[in-house]
């Protein structure tokens, strides 16, 4: 141990939070999911701590000192160059600390604890008008404490600031375990502070000491970045203090908190933080998207755009734009996007008394006209607008799906520059990739003199790692050249902080490692951070690949194999946004809040163990411990840019491991569930009351290992199959004037929800459709939710087989069930044997939800309002998480609100938590009724009774049920009641 066994006994004896000190699985796992950020570094900690108070802070920074450990203060851990990474203690502080302690609104301030998501904070005070500006990409997800240690800044800094803008006030934990309250302080106060005698007494007189120094301020004015670069975050902010009183007697009121602003939590360690708010900006806005022929002419454009006062200018180039092409999310918002542009640059304007946005931009337009610069100018209105920020917010995460082993990289992506100097310096840095042979992705905060340039390299290799310190050192050179900032808001970390004697002078770089050792003279707060850095080209995350000679189930294209898939993980944490910031990526982590349970974590320990030497590295026990409470909700293969579709990865991973070890009864027992219901049907009376009556009931839960809280789906004695076998001897199918559909009777509405079949088929005779089912047609949704691979690939290959030469545009297979349905689309193509995956992608071109198909024929204007009756009913939904994935809900609230009175409000909910079988088992109820409870039940409880629920998945429909005891109907129940005249009786 690399602590004292009396000393670690103290501290667990009062720690309130959580510790992973020793060496048990969870927190093996911790270690491992902690020992990388968003960067390109891995080091294991030694330990990870997760505090609940300031008072466990201290406890923490008290015992680190005392065991000569570095204390690695950690926030959302979306950090870009390694500030959260080391061989110390992590300390997560997050969502136990994450209150609004107090709100001003008199005088717009807002004290919070360091733990609270930026949107978040936002999303709360809404109502107040008031909000926090500096908002970076990772908004949804950042956590402010790390903010403040970055000094942030974002996409509308060129008017919003950064972080340092807004701090007005901290409350912070000393290396010696002391308190220091930051704020600004008259001269009197200043001096007084300097005869503390005590850490923070001491820190003033240095200060005081250096500062009062005019050789040592000429020196720190003429050494920091050109005062026009407002992005500015290289070393510590002695710029900033030196412009305050007592200093410079016209300056602002001396306040430490500037200096505690992109610190990197180097200094000291803030347990809460007082920020001054804006007013909301005007709802009035609009989105110039300049197409440009090269990145020069968007950079030209990005001086026009400044000299007409936008609120943000951002830049997205060709390589980011490549990446939404086809992606599952971004394909639709690039619907804005005319030709092939090299570069977008997005131009927001916001209106005014004096002028609207609409204005700002034509004038803009008018200016670029006279100029000849740009060959497009579409502009983004409303929600619209959406689409532009959403691709430029992705840019992180969308260049990640590159193939092969060259990736983008952090590196000079955060250096800024005066904006006028911009073209130049990235001319100059085109002309350095060039020499080299290294492509780039240029993306950014143009407007504010800093692209985020991200050259593709192989860290595996050796003239990679080369490349990765020669570039950065030929970067350092033209910055200088320009008086430049080595880091705009990213920070130096462990990547940039042996570079910045070069770029800022030695004296400087001294400066920094005196105010370290001031405020930390044992280097116990993040050490190896700004100053006395490690190497940055050693302890990367991607390692050298260890062949492994093993047949994988699903096809993983260029990729290969599952490590392969796992790397494309950026680490930018886009799966920890709460349940506030929408979407369905990642249940479990808005449920628990803990990176454990993140998208992110699964990937990062998936990359881990198998890049290892271990021998069966699929039935590692940690990994099976991380892969748990993945619901497989399909949310990450589209919200992540990445795509990183853990719920993949995790089926290959069971898999694997069963072949391994074997597989569980009670996987088998889950896995053949449709068989079983199949023989258990001709018993159905029998079979419905011993799972409704309770002691029966509670014997089958209990060897099922269900919930006793669950009530199991009844299964009914005559399929629906054999009733269409009977109903369509009645009623012919080939006289209906609207063609063929080909129905999927898949294994839940066959034998489960065989009415809702039933009321589907009826529907769309009525509405003037013919309907055959193809007989015996298994999805093996739940070998898939298992990991039953061989089992689901049979199928997968008979399914097409059987479907391959009757499914065509003209005559569709359609389903009830998105789960069922939408495997046609997502795992099938992959599953089935090579020979079959052509006839496999063009039948996944033609398997729709009823939903899809029914608005497709709204659209060509084959169904008529007619057929429906006018009577008003409200109906919220609630969709199904893979058909929010792979499908959207778009067609859903189409058909739902198509009948004249239907009025629809989507559900804003993500997974609903039953996932199939997961939220059945006892050991998942309690979080699947948490998950459920973010925003789905509570929603729903907030309506009038009359408001009919829609849900189209059968697993959601027993949650809402089970959870709540309301009914949910699936949309064809829902058209089935609104026809206007129904002539079919079921």
């Amino acid at each position: 141990m690399a602590w004292s066994q009396r000393e670690y006994h103290l501290l667990s004896a009062h720690f309130e939070g959580k510790l992973y000190f020793d060496t048990s699985q969870s927190s093996q796992i911790a270690r491992k999911i902690y020992a990388t950020d968003a960067s390109v570094y891995q080091v294991q900690p030694k330990a990870v701590a997760i505090p609940a108070s300031h008072k466990d802070i201290k406890r923490l920074i008290q015992f680190a000192k005392n065991n000569k450990l570095g204390i690695i203060p950690r926030g959302a851990g979306t950090s870009l160059a390694g500030q959260v990474v080391g061989e110390g203690i992590v300390m997560e502080v997050s969502s136990s600390m994450s209150k609004i302690i107090s709100l001003n609104k008199k005088e717009k301030t807002v004290w919070v604890e360091p733990g609270i998501v930026r949107d978040d904070l936002n999303s709360s005070i809404k109502k107040t008008s008031l909000f926090f500006g500096p908002e970076t990409s990772t908004a949804n997800r950042a956590l402010l404490g790390g903010m403040v240690g970055n000094n942030s800044c974002g996409l509308h800094s060129i008017v919003w600031g950064n972080v340092r803008d807004h701090l007005i006030e901290t409350k912070a934990i000393l290396a010696d375990g002391t308190d220091i309250y930051t704020h600004p302080l008259s001269n009197e106060e200043f001096y007084k502070k300097t005869t503390l005698q005590n850490l923070e007494g001491n820190i003033y007189r240095e200060l005081h000491r250096i500062l009062n120094n005019p050789a040592l301020q000429e020196l720190i004015r003429n050494k920091f970045p050109k005062p026009s670069i407002k992005r500015r975050n290289t070393g510590y902010a002695l710029d900033a203090l030196v412009e305050m009183q007592p200093f410079n007697p016209q300056g602002k009121p001396f306040n430490l908190s500037a200096l505690i602003a992109g610190s990197e939590g180097t200094l000291a360690v803030v347990h809460s933080l007082r920020l001054q708010l804006l007013d909301i900006p005007s709802t009035d806005v609009c989105l110039v998207c300049v197409h440009c022929h090269s990145i020069q002419e968007s950079l030209q454009a990005n001086l026009v755009a400044l000299s007409c006062h936008p609120t943000a200018s951002e830049l997205v180039d060709d390589f980011i734009l490549s990446f939404t092409e086809g992606h599952p999310q971004f394909q639709k918002d690039r619907d804005f996007i005319h030709g092939k542009p090299e570069a977008i640059l997005m131009v927001e304007f916001r209106g005014d008394e004096a002028s609207s946005s609409e204005n700002k931009a034509n004038q803009f337009i008018e200016k670029l006209n006279a100029q000849s610069i740009g060959y497009a100018c579409p502009t983004l209105f409303g929600e619209e607008i959406s689409k532009g920020w959403d691709i430029r917010k992705a840019g992180l995460g969308l260049i990640r799906n590159i193939l092969g082993d060259k990736q983008a990289v952090n590196l000079i992506e955060d250096c800024a520059v005066d904006p006028e100097d911009l073209p130049n310096y990235v001319a100059d840095i085109q002309n350095l990739l060039q020499k080299h042979q290294v492509q780039a992705a240029f993306y950014a905060h143009a407007g504010a003199g800093e692209l985020h340039i991200e050259p593709f390299l192989d860290l595996k290799a050796e003239e990679g790692k080369k490349l990765f310190r020669l570039l950065l050192q030929e970067t350092v050179q033209i910055l200088k050249k320009y008086q430049g900032s080595l880091s705009g808001e990213h920070g130096d970390g462990r990547l940039r902080g042996e570079f910045i004697p070069e770029i800022m002078g030695p004296e400087i770089y001294e400066l920094f490692q005196e105010i370290k050792h001031i405020f930390d003279p044992n280097n116990t707060l993040n050490p190896g951070k700004i100053v006395h850095t490690p190497p940055m080209d050693e302890a990367f995350r991607i390692q050298t690949k260890i062949p492994q000679k093993r047949t994988y189930f699903f096809d993983y294209g260029a990729l290969n194999d599952p490590l392969t898939f796992a790397e494309k993980c950026s680490g930018s944490g886009d799966c920890k946004k709460t349940a506030l910031s929408g979407g369905t990526m990642c249940p479990s982590f808005m449920a628990t809040q803990q990176e454990k349970d993140s998208t992110r974590a699964r990937a990062n320990m998936l990359r881990q163990i198998l890049s290892s030497e271990v021998e069966k590295p699929f039935s590692d026990p940690q990994l099976k411990d991380i892969l748990d409470l993945c619901l497989s909700c399909k949310g990450c293969q589209t919200e992540c840019p990445s795509g990183v579709d853990i719920s993949k990865l995790k089926a290959e991973t069971l898999q694997q491991s069963y072949i391994e070890q074997g597989t569980p009864w009670r996987t088998q027992l889950i896995g053949h569930f449709p068989r079983i219901q199949n023989w258990v049907r001709k018993i159905s009376p029998l079979y419905n009351f011993a799972i409704e009556f309770p002691l029966s009931s509670i014997i089958i839960k209990s060897f099922m290992g269900f919930s006793w809280e669950r009530s199991i789906p009844k299964v009914s004695f005559t399929s629906l199959e054999e009733w269409f076998s009977t109903y369509k001897k009645k009623m012919n199918q080939k006289e209906m004037p609207l063609g063929m559909v080909y129905f999927f009777a898949d294994e839940f509405t066959n034998y489960n929800d065989v009415l809702i079949g039933k009321k589907a088929i009826v529907l769309l005779n009525e509405l003037g459709y013919g309907v055959e089912i193809p007989q015996g047609i298994i999805s093996g949704r739940s070998y898939l939710s298992k990991g039953m691979l061989i089992e689901a690939k049979k199928l997968a290959n008979r399914n097409v087989v059987l479907l391959k030469d009757i499914i065509h545009t003209n005559t569709p297979f359609i389903g009830l069930e998105p789960s069922a349905i939408l495997s046609f689309r997502d795992e099938i193509p992959d599953l089935v044997d090579v020979e079959l995956r052509n006839d496999a992608a063009k039948l996944k071109e033609n398997c729709l939800l009823i939903d899809e198909f029914l608005a497709r024929e709204i659209k060509a204007k084959r169904i008529q309002k007619s057929s429906f009756g006018t009577k008003s009913r409200k109906i919220v939904l609630h969709g199904h998480c893979h058909q929010k994935s792979i499908a959207g809900l778009s067609s859903t609230r189409q058909v739902l609100s198509f009948p004249e009175g239907h009025e629809v409000e989507l559900i804003p909910s993500g997974c609903c938590g039953m996932a199939g079988s997961f939220g059945y088992e006892n050991k998942h109820f309690k979080i699947s009724i948490q998950i459920a409870n973010l925003v789905l039940f509570p929603t729903i409880l907030s309506k009038p009774s009359s408001t009919i629920v829609a849900s189209n998945g059968t697993s959601c429909r027993h949650q809402i049920k089970d959870g709540i005891d309301k009914h949910a109907y699936h949309t064809v129940e829902i058209l089935h009641q609104s026809l206007a005249n129904p002539q079919i009786k079921i």
